[in-house]
């Protein structure tokens, strides 16, 4: 059975329970909570090991096939492209639609929230090496220690030869023991989806955010079976850019249901190779570092949201100085949230509305109660986007055996 199959039924088995059992007790509620939680734990669980000797060996091997500098730019030029292109969709969505406004909170601001920086720019060299193998959310200080590791594999690799056969073994390994989990979280699907359905039927019934759901799934569908497949088609000449879309769905239905890039990654990792054939050497770098960094979905989802609010508080029409300046921070803002696997956009919101200021400070809690809903559609977004610029990063380089579709995953 394929495994977005196998991931389809624990979703509707999920949203099935959420239906048909009450969750209203405190030990239902508790034990639903567990098994939501060791589920994607389980799901993150070989993130680390496999990307830390996998992208060690692809950096090695990308530097001696002297594509490491042209792998690395390609990388930077389509973060910046796809990020600024999924901005502008968000921005004209929802200029053109006008959705109904929001009632206003009387929930006043409590607490402070920062997007840690310079603490984070400090973790990228901590005090002992070793410790950018224990951080399960920021990957970036990761990738740089397995960056150094493969460029002193690659700078003698005759020293380096029994090392490095090591690290191969080891990701090989790891490359498994995710399979194995990748293959069980299945059942997992069916805890995590019924914690989302709950959380989202309570929202659906009160109808004040259903014009925002249905913007962001529209805009949601134009991406991914219209955008994303013509950026494929303009510039690999693919003649069958659905592949990518039909490739991602475990990953969709993965990151939709938990709002986890770190969770959606492996089954990412494991469908570009598996399904799409694309090199470990190409595919265990870019994914990983666009899981991280390229949150075009994520930027969509905060430039549609501060619209919405701003115009639950006023009547008034924005001027182009404030679309402007909004296109500019949820596109820059985006790239910032590295560190969040998880609730990124709302974190970016609350930002985003302090630095706007003129009033609109607390502006952010009118979307509270939809903040995980709203994050479900960025993290599918991001997932989406990830796996057709890692094809596309792949298909430039020649890093790809392609397969028919009848044997993905």
């Amino acid at each position: 059975m394929k495994i977005w199959i196998k991931y389809l039924i624990g979703c509707i088995l999920g949203i099935v329970m959420a239906l048909v059992f009450s969750f209203d007790s405190t030990q239902a509620n508790e034990v639903l909570s567990f098994f939501t939680e060791i589920s994607i734990r389980a799901g993150r669980y070989m993130v680390l090991p496999l990307v830390f000797f996998s992208m060690t060996v692809a950096v090695c091997k990308l530097y001696e096939a002297k594509k490491l500098l042209s792998t690395s730019l390609y990388i930077i030029l389509i973060s910046l492209f796809v990020t600024a292109l999924f901005v502008i969709i968000g921005i004209l969505s929802v200029i053109f639609v006008t959705l109904p406004r929001i009632p206003i909170s009387v929930e006043k601001v409590s607490g402070t929230v920062s997007l840690n920086l310079i603490d984070n720019i400090l973790k990228i060299f901590p005090y002992n090496g070793i410790g950018s193998l224990f951080d399960g959310a920021f990957l970036l200080p990761l990738y740089v220690l397995a960056g150094f590791a493969g460029a002193g594999f690659a700078s003698d690799r005759t020293k380096s030869k029994a090392a490095f056969t090591v690290f191969d073994s080891l990701s090989k390994v790891s490359y498994q023991i995710l399979c194995f989990f990748t293959d069980i979280i299945a059942v997992g699907m069916v805890a995590i989806t019924c914690t989302w359905s709950i959380n989202f039927f309570d929202i659906i019934i009160s109808g004040t955010y259903n014009g925002l759901f249905i913007l962001l799934l529209i805009d949601f569908i134009i991406t991914a079976t219209v955008i994303l497949p013509l950026i494929l088609r303009l510039t690999c000449k693919e003649m069958h850019p659905y592949k990518v879309l039909y490739a991602s769905l475990t990953s969709i239905f993965a990151a939709f249901f938990s709002g986890d890039a770190n969770f959606a990654l492996p089954l990412n990792i494991r469908h570009l190779h598996e399904s799409l054939g694309v090199r470990r050497s190409s595919g265990t770098i870019t994914l990983p570092v666009f899981s991280t960094f390229l949150r075009a979905g994520s930027a969509l989802t905060i430039v549609i949201s501060f619209v919405v609010v701003l115009r639950s508080y006023s009547s008034l029409s924005i001027s182009f100085f404030d679309i402007c300046w909004i296109a500019v921070m949820g596109f820059l803002f985006s790239f910032c949230l590295g560190a969040l696997p998880t609730g990124g956009s709302y974190v970016a919101l609350i930002l985003l509305f302090s630095s706007y200021g003129r009033g609109f400070e607390a502006g952010y809690l009118l979307l509270k109660p939809a903040a995980g809903i709203i994050c479900s559609f960025a993290a599918a977004m991001d997932a989406l986007v990830a796996m057709f610029c890692s094809y596309l990063i792949a298909y430039k380089q020649k890093l790809i055996v392609h397969k028919e579709i009848r044997y993905y995953i």
